[in-house]
């Protein structure tokens, strides 16, 4: 196990370094400059400076190994302002946000506290609901629990998530008046009282994204669980004597979990991309709407620095599904 892991780390590299350039290539060709919003009264030596303190002076490859390099250069006292980005500005530091001229590390900080409450505290739900759902509709198949869940998921699979907080604010903030329909970011919980009020605002969002992720991840455990539950280990362990509820929850789960482990681990960074629609049905002060905003402004930084961590993200996740697979499976070894 650790020999493959190794060799999924080595191979991670070339990938992530494949999809570094493409990025930046692409929107390196997008069309867009961030000197066209400058009054045309700023004499053009002015704006050659901020070109040049932008780092637009320099050859786009150039660009790309200074954004490369500085990325990850993690120096030990500044930390968390390079694993966020780099710059390619004049002081090859950190990134510089076109739009507003900070660094984008800083902004990504500010942006992501919300972003991991609201997304998070989602998929934490949709995932603890979808397993026991699945299993127990697998194991009472056509039974009325299983026909309600088969219909709530796909419900919560076929609409999409903008219709569905529209659905929730118009019922429980227009008409019952039971939660905010926006986001307050500003919101400092330091009593009881703004703890409820932060648990509040968090519950159209978080049961947005819990029932589109449950609805896809139960799913896969009910199918998973049925086709377990027909195999011969399973007659094989009923036959010993084997109590049902080790024969389910032990055997019969364990093995199941394998393509479901896929599902949820891929979730994870697709539920971030999946968010940006969820948090400006909500106005979530987050990294979805950071994006969404970056990308109307042609802030090219902003975007290639968030869509780099997204794509980080895939593989990451697409390592750690594998090494679980040899965790969950003992039949499973990549040595």
């Amino acid at each position: 196990m650790f020999t493959y892991t190794l060799r999924r780390l080595l191979t991670a590299i070339p990938t992530v370094l494949i999809i570094s350039l493409v990025i930046f290539m692409l929107l390196e060709l997008a069309p867009g400059d961030p000197m066209s919003d400058v009054p045309l009264t700023v004499p053009p030596e002015v704006k050659a400076k901020m070109r040049e303190a932008l780092g637009l002076d320099q050859p786009s490859y150039v660009r790309y190994l200074l954004w490369l390099k500085q990325f990850f250069w993690v120096e030990p006292l500044h930390l968390v302002d390079h694993w966020f980005g780099t710059a390619y500005g004049a002081d090859m530091q950190r990134v510089i946000s076109w739009q507003t001229r900070s660094p984008v590390s800083e902004l990504i900080i500010q942006r992501l506290p919300q972003t991991l409450w609201v997304v998070g505290m989602g998929y934490l739900v949709g995932v603890s609901l979808a397993v026991p759902i699945g299993v127990l509709s697998a194991y009472r198949q056509y039974s009325w629990f299983d026909q309600i869940g088969t219909f709530i998921s796909m419900i919560g699979f076929s609409v999409p998530t903008f219709f569905t907080g529209v659905l929730l604010i118009v019922v429980f903030s227009v008409h019952l008046n039971w939660f905010p329909s926006i986001y307050d970011t500003t919101l400092v919980v330091n009593s009881w009282p703004t703890f409820i009020e932060q648990v509040k605002q968090m519950v159209m969002p978080v049961a947005v994204l819990a029932l589109y992720n449950a609805a896809q991840v139960s799913r896969y455990m009910r199918a998973s669980m049925l086709d377990n539950l027909g195999q011969d280990y399973v007659r094989t362990a009923r036959a010993k004597g084997m109590r049902e509820k080790t024969v389910v929850l032990i055997h019969v789960l364990r093995n199941s979990m394998i393509p479901v482990v896929t599902v949820i681990a891929l979730g994870v960074p697709s539920i971030f991309a999946g968010a940006i629609i969820t948090e400006q049905v909500f106005k979530v002060n987050g990294l979805g709407q950071l994006l969404i905003n970056a990308i109307q402004v042609n802030d090219l930084p902003m975007v290639q620095t968030l869509t780099f961590i997204f794509a980080v993200l895939i593989v990451a996740f697409n390592l750690i599904a594998d090494v679980l697979y040899g965790i969950l499976d003992p039949r499973i070894r990549y040595d």
